[in-house]
């Protein structure tokens, strides 16, 4: 296909695009596979990632678990849970909560995530989480009678522009019970220039519905059936509080919640907002984390200049988030490595980023 005939096509699908309505509500997500892992720019949120543990390039293999997979008869109700499998929700956060232990749940976990298109680029079971690969949703796609008649052609030269990457978390609950967290990550293609012909690409901010909708999917895999997650997934929570703050000269976070639920929202802020989390001791409410200060003099290049570029990067700063609990509340502060109190600005803007995302 000559240079004319390929814009002369992909003209033609984005003006039927215009015309048609885009599914937004549907998820069709096709991993990035072997290209380049995507590194997200650093930010005020943003930390290095740990590399230690990603096997990039390599597709994790998924049994055909059927276990649990049974739909419940009747007519559903607008519960919080069904069997052993409940899902919480505070602001915009939503987790689920399973009667089982993390080992019984690690296999369908990884299973699933591959049922829905997506390779697993770092597996670290000692501490419960996993993390997808760079995905495109498709479904965001036009679907109009050209693509269905064009087919692979047209998917070949026409893209979102978005990629998405999930993490997942378990951590061990009561009496064997576990708490499953899927956190969202996003990219978007941006042009750098008026001509448009240059991009790179940059963060987008989290989508919560996205991370409710795979929730919900993922309930279903443990034996929810779909109505009833639908019921369960649109149960509203009313509104928490959070608040910055300031104690001995020490910036901190007040969470009206007890430690319990304030310790899961935290580590979700934590996943959300792109913290590379180290350890974790929730017997002594810490977090151990990476955190690389943003420089307002260094510009930030774009992604392919970051992939072949042999500079170095900003030495991260090893810090501690402290979740203690306080009263009937519970109060979120920031040590150094030694685990003494941070007062410096990144203390703030650490707090400061933790409590937007508990809004």
């Amino acid at each position: 296909m000559n240079t004319f005939s390929r814009f002369a096509l992909l003209a033609l699908v984005a003006s039927l695009a215009a015309c048609s309505a885009l599914e937004s509500d549907k998820i069709d997500y096709k991993s990035a596979g072997k290209a380049p892992s995507l590194e997200v720019p650093p930010d005020l949120s943003q930390l290095s990632r740990e590399n230690r543990y990603a096997v990039p390039g390599n597709a994790v293999s998924a049994n055909a678990y059927q276990a649990g997979m049974a739909n419940s008869p009747g007519i559903p109700t607008a519960v919080a849970d069904i069997g052993d499998v409940r899902m919480e929700r505070a602001g915009t956060q939503r987790w689920i909560v399973v009667n089982r232990s993390a080992e019984q749940l690690w296999d369908p976990i990884k299973d699933f995530w591959q049922e829905n298109g997506f390779l697993l680029t770092t597996e670290q079971r000692n501490l419960g989480i996993l993390e997808t690969d760079w995905a495109e949703n498709r479904a965001k796609l036009p679907q109009d009678i050209i693509r269905g008649t064009l087919g692979k052609l047209v998917d070949a030269i026409y893209s979102t522009g978005e990629l998405d990457r999930f993490r997942t978390r378990i951590e061990r609950g009561p009496n064997g019970s576990s708490e499953i967290f899927i956190s969202h990550r996003g990219m978007q293609e941006v042009y750098t220039n008026t001509r448009q012909d240059q991009t790179v690409w940059q963060p987008r901010p989290s989508d919560p519905e996205l991370e409710t909708e795979f929730l919900r999917r993922l309930m279903v895999k443990l034996g929810v059936s779909q109505e009833q997650s639908k019921l369960i997934a649109q149960t509203s929570a009313p509104a928490q509080t959070a608040r910055v703050s300031n104690v001995g000269g020490q910036p901190v976070l007040q969470i009206n919640e007890n430690f319990d639920r304030a310790w899961r929202r935290v580590g979700l802020a934590l996943d959300r907002t792109g913290f590379t989390v180290e350890d974790r001791d929730r017997s002594a409410g810490l977090y151990f984390v990476r955190y690389v200060p943003p420089n307002p003099e260094k510009k930030d290049a774009g992604f392919f200049s970051k992939m072949f570029s042999s500079g170095k990067t900003d030495a991260p700063l090893k810090l501690r988030i402290l979740v203690k609990a306080q009263g009937d509340g519970t109060m979120v502060s920031v040590q150094n490595d030694s685990g003494a109190a941070e007062t410096s600005a990144n203390a703030q803007r650490i707090v400061q980023v933790i409590a937007d995302d508990l809004k």
